[in-house]
């Protein structure tokens, strides 16, 4: 499968002048959701994920609120492993609602990688409930971050992000769209 064809045809990949959810500024924007209404497509991308991690120990797989509850449900479902959620409470994500992750293998799944800022977080959420990192992996990443735990992504493509005080679009007046959670 061309990932990155599936991802024009779908419309998840856009060009222009994009705000992101950190603030920072982008000449391209992954809508995620064009991906995660389609089942069809969620399911091969996911698959891909499974297939990666098919040979691991994986007890769990678990994606941060909103669209790696998605991202984990279906990987969960392939590796026939059950899921877990990393939600926010009081200003942090934590695994909740008597999932019993300790001790376990877990597999971190999440939809886009920017920052990493929500990766972090869910790691940390599943170190504190006392689970092991079994890998972490992206449906996209559009970041130029090493890793250095066992890491997938389904598609990378390094995409710059600016400061708006940096951003060469701003100073060329192109005009500026907020998608995503804004």
């Amino acid at each position: 499968m061309d990932i990155e064809h599936v991802l024009k045809d779908l419309k998840v990949l856009l060009q222009g002048h994009f705000v992101l959810n950190s603030g920072l500024h982008s000449e391209y924007y992954f809508q995620k959701f064009r991906i995660l209404e389609n089942p069809d497509a969620t399911t091969r991308m996911c698959g891909i994920i499974a297939d990666h991690f098919r040979d691991a120990s994986v007890d769990w797989v678990v994606g941060p609120t909103t669209g790696g509850i998605v991202i984990a449900f279906e990987v969960a479902r392939q590796l026939r492993t059950c899921t877990a959620i990393a939600e926010e409470h009081e200003g942090r994500r934590v695994i909740r609602r008597g999932y019993d992750i300790a001790g376990k293998n877990a597999l971190i799944v999440d939809d886009v990688l920017t920052t990493g800022k929500s990766l972090v977080e869910t790691i940390e959420a599943v170190k504190g409930a006392g689970a092991n990192v079994a890998g972490v992996a992206v449906l996209i990443d559009r970041s130029a971050k090493k890793m250095t735990f066992d890491y997938f992504s389904v598609y990378r493509k390094f995409v710059q992000n600016f400061t708006r005080q940096e951003c060469p679009l701003c100073r060329n007046n192109v005009p500026l769209d907020t998608l995503g959670g804004l």
